[in-house]
């Protein structure tokens, strides 16, 4: 058991470091690397491994007409426009900063199921926790709003319409994709995303000072293997292991890990104005999963 628990307690650090890493990661890349061909060519190379990891395990993949329909809402809703905007907007937003902003994707989640799926209702906790988080966003745009729309501004509304975009597709997922393998749902997704981003970049970017130096590649290889492949696996891990309420916490702790690498290794410092609205935000999220939080720790209690 205490072995079990061990475990458990490196895989959830593990997907808070790699995740919270994965911003730092693309910022680095986009240094000699264009948005469409940096996302384009993780995702390629993402799905390759996933692949190898599926054949190797012998998992099955849904070719059926609805497993199709949901690839297809999945390349374009969940991967190529939405990591299509964020990569594109990291050129002028700090990697801290944008993982809080994107951090509001839980609360999309919380609003698209209560439309969608009526049996879910949006409880005091959850409506106080999203309030928040939408107080602390409008707190964080405050401070760059002006008649000019500066690249900053448009930058950050591209990264909140991503988390958005993402909420949807994961209530389609909930609703629709029951019977979708969970680690191998993404693959034909990620090919056909990487192929669209890659030929994207030839046609609507400029190539001309593309570098695949060595800091590009390791960027690539590193978002490929730990951002998607280990992440995916070790996050599919921890569903069968520990209450999915305590694991969408990991939400609020992602963005702080962001933060701190980017003071460490880009010397990204957040305004008071910035502070201010990331602390609301990742406080909403607390907020938004209190009921299941305290649930969780009464039938834990009880089974003692």
């Amino acid at each position: 058991m205490q072995s079990d628990n061990l475990k458990i307690g490196i895989g959830y650090a593990a997907i808070c470091l790699l995740w919270g890493s994965t911003w730092i990661a693309i910022k680095i890349g986009l240094e000699s690397l264009t948005p469409f061909l940096s996302s384009g060519v993780r995702f390629i190379i993402a799905a390759a491994l996933i692949f190898a990891v599926a054949k190797f395990k012998k998992l099955s993949f849904q070719t059926d007409q609805k497993s199709i329909r949901l690839y297809f809402i999945l390349t374009l809703f969940s991967f190529v426009i939405p990591f299509g905007l964020v990569y594109w907007a990291q050129q002028f937003v700090p990697s801290g900063l944008s993982s809080i902003l994107f951090a509001v994707f839980p609360f999309f989640v919380i609003i698209f199921s209560w439309i969608a799926i009526p049996k879910d209702r949006i409880g005091p906790y959850q409506l106080t926790g999203v309030v928040m988080g939408f107080v602390g966003i409008v707190v964080i745009f405050s401070e760059n709003i002006s008649f000019d729309l500066s690249d900053s501004l448009i930058g950050m509304i591209a990264i909140v319409s991503s988390a958005a975009m993402q909420g949807g597709v994961a209530v389609v997922i909930k609703k629709h994709g029951g019977e979708l393998n969970p680690f191998t749902m993404n693959l034909i997704p990620l090919f056909f995303a990487g192929i669209f981003l890659t030929a994207g970049a030839f046609v609507f970017e400029d190539m001309a000072h593309v570098d695949f130096n060595s800091e590009a590649v390791l960027s690539l290889v590193y978002l490929a293997s730990f951002g998607t492949l280990g992440t995916f696996t070790i996050y599919y891990w921890l569903m069968k292991k520990i209450n999915v309420v305590i694991l969408s916490l990991s939400a609020f702790i992602t963005p702080i890990v962001a933060v701190v690498l980017g003071w460490i290794f880009l010397s990204e410092v957040l305004s008071a104005r910035d502070f201010i609205g990331s602390s609301m935000v990742l406080i909403g999220i607390l907020f938004a999963n209190f009921r299941g939080l305290r649930n969780y720790f009464k039938y834990r209690k009880i089974l003692k």
